[in-house]
């Protein structure tokens, strides 16, 4: 394998996933080449950082989140004390498979690419998806849905879950924004589509892709695998679409998603024929999202407009 270094961040912030979090460090361990770096950035909650530092390999470089409490926050502190020359970002769900790390190596010897994203396989707490749950919509548990570009093809971004990035180029961005991403259980995004359309305008000679070589599974909990989750995460997915508009412009923003909305989502009502539960699943999440951004959008407008500055002031 090529002599490239790797830091491996997991971010974690509740003791509810204490278990998945041990499984999900001891996969970067056991994968790790000499000089790699597994980074564990607990994000404001003093009582899991406490239970960490007395139980967690020594091996592992343990901190807390120094910035902005939230995923970028945490992120951004892994960025800080990473020293490889890539960075792996894992969920504290997930776990590696097996020559994962070895896959990641792999696919940055090639000088073009400057992030790849993983596969990224459900793995139930309840045995199955749920009957009515649409593939189509697996980006609502943070893992791979139909549409997905096959192994080698160009992405605008990856699944937060399994992402790998060049250091330098980073550094280069400032990391992952704080004004985006998931808080706590608040189920936001969008953090990584902005970090892949600001790597898109800075390395415009360079490719994002997706290597399904670099899989890991991720456990979704009983929790997720209800409507009430499904509807939030949909919402609040519209929410980040409609900041993320804001931050970067209409065109970097969606253009994803115009071809998911048009090709996935109409084929995917196709695939649910015979299961009317799951297409109506479908029309809800897309109505939902919809909702989310247009909401996000108008909530914008008016905390922007004159009345709004001068009350503010007032």
């Amino acid at each position: 394998m090529p002599a490239l270094g790797l830091s491996i961040v997991i971010c974690c912030f509740t003791s509810l996933r204490r278990a998945q979090l041990t499984d999900a460090v001891a996969s970067a361990l056991s994968q790790r080449a000499p000089g790699d770096q597994v980074i564990v950035v607990v994000d404001h909650n003093d009582v899991l950082h406490a239970d960490l530092r007395a139980t967690l390999d020594d091996e592992v470089v343990l901190t807390t989140n120094g910035f902005q409490r939230g995923l970028s926050g945490a992120r951004n502190t892994g960025i800080e004390l990473a020293r490889g020359d890539v960075v792996v970002f894992l969920d504290d769900d997930a776990r590696l498979q097996p020559g994962a790390l070895d896959a990641v190596r792999q696919a940055f010897v090639d000088e073009t690419v400057v992030s790849i994203g993983g596969a990224v396989e459900a793995c139930w707490q309840t045995g199955a998806a749920p009957n009515w749950f649409p593939a189509e919509f697996g980006w609502v548990i943070g893992c791979d849905y139909r549409g997905l570009p096959a192994h080698g093809a160009p992405i605008r971004n990856p699944i937060g879950a399994a992402m790998a990035v060049r250091h330098d180029a980073l550094i280069r961005i400032d990391g992952f924004s704080t004004r985006l991403g998931r808080v706590g259980h608040l189920p936001a995004g969008c953090e990584e589509t902005l970090m892949g359309v600001l790597l898109h305008q800075q390395y415009p000679g360079c490719r994002i892709i997706r290597d399904t070589d670099f899989r890991v599974t991720h456990e979704v909990s009983a929790e997720r695998a209800t409507g009430r989750y499904f509807a939030r995460r949909c919402y609040q997915e519209g929410r980040s679409k409609a900041a993320l508009t804001r931050m970067s412009g209409q065109r970097a923003a969606l253009s994803s998603e115009r071809s998911y909305t048009a090709r996935v989502l109409t084929t995917g009502l196709w695939h649910s024929r015979r299961n009317p539960v799951r297409a109506l699943a479908l029309i809800g999440g897309f109505a939902l999202t919809t909702t989310g951004f247009v909401v996000g959008l108008l909530q914008s407008v008016t905390s922007e407009s004159p009345a709004a500055a001068r009350q503010a002031c007032a």
